[in-house]
């Protein structure tokens, strides 16, 4: 299956460059383009369900049928060596793609990324057939957990800026449907991030794990077991939310190669 990907920028060094949920790659990597596109060439994927790729025939991607789709890519583009850079949902496919090809990256740029933990939400909903069924209907029919997510609000038991994301990325059927099944056909993509670190360490790559001091979507909890291992100029924190962060993580990027 073809990866269609957008090129971005001019530079001698390679980066692949993996979005976020409900993005393409154009939309999330174009601040990259502008801040890094004289020192990377950006091959920025639209992933499954996504962008180009929206009417994706596959129901779940493993790490091998991930790795042999990256593997043709580089082969295709005489790529030798690579940087990797994945934001949200992307930093799962920037952590696949790092275990399956160590040895030829040098850094790793994850930007609030998906994948360094399990919400356990995210495994009662993927890992069993009766609860994949509950959230295919939920999907279809999202009153109910609207109604649900509502009184939470009202409990505080959800903060503001969670319920708007919420409700911003589930408010089309359409956006449910890529939801459900990016929820699902990437579940297979989980990670021993100690082993994984080891790995890089081994290897000599630089993991960065860049996360915003204002941003309400991800919870330190949710990065603490990479966090931890990565020594204190590796973890980047900056003063930005969400939405901004990936602009505001190239400008940061930018800073290492000058």
């Amino acid at each position: 299956m073809h990866l269609p990907y957008h090129k971005l920028g001019s530079g001698t060094n390679i980066l692949l460059a993996f979005h976020g949920i409900e993005q393409d790659g154009l939309s999330c990597f174009k601040p990259f383009e502008e801040t890094l596109g004289q020192h990377y060439t950006i091959y920025a994927f639209d992933l499954f369900f996504h962008g180009q790729h929206k009417s994706a025939d596959i129901e779940l991607v493993t790490k091998i049928s991930w790795k042999e789709q990256i593997q043709r890519f580089l082969v295709q583009n005489n790529i030798q060596h690579f940087d990797i850079a994945g934001f949200s949902l992307g930093g799962r496919f920037a952590l696949a793609t790092l275990e399956s090809f160590p040895e030829l990256v040098e850094n790793v740029f994850l930007i609030a990324p998906d994948g360094v933990s399990e919400h356990p939400l995210y495994n009662l909903a993927t890992r069993f057939k009766v609860t994949r069924r509950l959230f295919r209907w939920t999907m279809e029919k999202p009153a109910a957990f609207f109604a649900v997510v509502n009184v939470m609000k009202s409990l505080k038991l959800l903060n503001s800026s969670l319920v708007r994301f919420t409700e911003q990325v589930l408010n089309t059927p359409e956006k449910r449907q890529i939801i459900y099944r990016s929820w699902t056909a990437f579940s297979p993509l989980r990670f021993d991030i100690p082993q994984l670190y080891e790995v890089s360490i081994q290897n000599h790559i630089h993991i960065f794990l860049i996360t915003g001091k204002y941003d309400k979507l991800l919870k330190p909890a949710s990065v603490e077991k990479l966090a931890k291992l990565l020594p204190a100029d590796q973890h980047i924190q900056l003063k930005t939310g969400h939405s901004q962060l990936v602009a505001q993580a190239a400008t940061w990027i930018c800073t290492l190669f000058r």
